[in-house]
């Protein structure tokens, strides 16, 4: 987290995070993820360590959510640690952000590519460059198995 912190938006880096969901402690559910959410406009972060051992994730300056179409702002970036830090930011191409239902949460979109996604029991996921973030694939491999999760919002 703390690599993270230069490139959150200014008016959140004084702020103390705390974790939200993770699935050590609260199961491999994206309906208990979206329901230990955190309080609805308040940023996210999604953090996601795959069984290569590779960590990687998604900021999003609203809370994660099940939702009709699209939504999220400008803020939301995806990033991975391989080894180095590597954030991808808005493009401003499209408004694919962040999208969620109870079988796929996905983020960053563009010509039938998301940027990430996560299926409904949180095992596997995937990463593809996408045009929302023109983002490289985010894990070695662009479909992962989840090893743990975390969704981090504010104290």
């Amino acid at each position: 987290l703390p690599q993270l912190g230069p490139h959150l938006p200014p008016r959140l880096t004084q702020q103390p995070w705390r974790l939200l969901y993770c699935t050590a402690r609260d199961g491999f559910s994206l309906r208990t993820l979206y329901w230990r959410g955190g309080q609805p406009g308040s940023p996210a972060l999604l953090l996601i360590r795959d069984t290569e051992a590779q960590a990687f994730g998604a900021f999003s300056a609203t809370t994660i959510r099940c939702s009709n179409g699209f939504y999220g702002t400008g803020e939301t970036f995806l990033f991975s640690f391989s080894p180095e830090l590597k954030v991808f930011r808005w493009t401003g191409r499209n408004n694919f952000f962040m999208k969620g239902d109870m079988d796929l949460l996905m983020v960053g979109g563009g010509s039938g590519r998301f940027g990430l996604w996560l299926d409904g029991d949180l095992h596997h996921g995937g990463s593809h460059p996408c045009e929302t973030f023109d983002n490289e694939t985010l894990s070695p491999r662009e479909e992962f198995c989840v090893q743990d999760l975390e969704v981090w919002g504010l104290a």
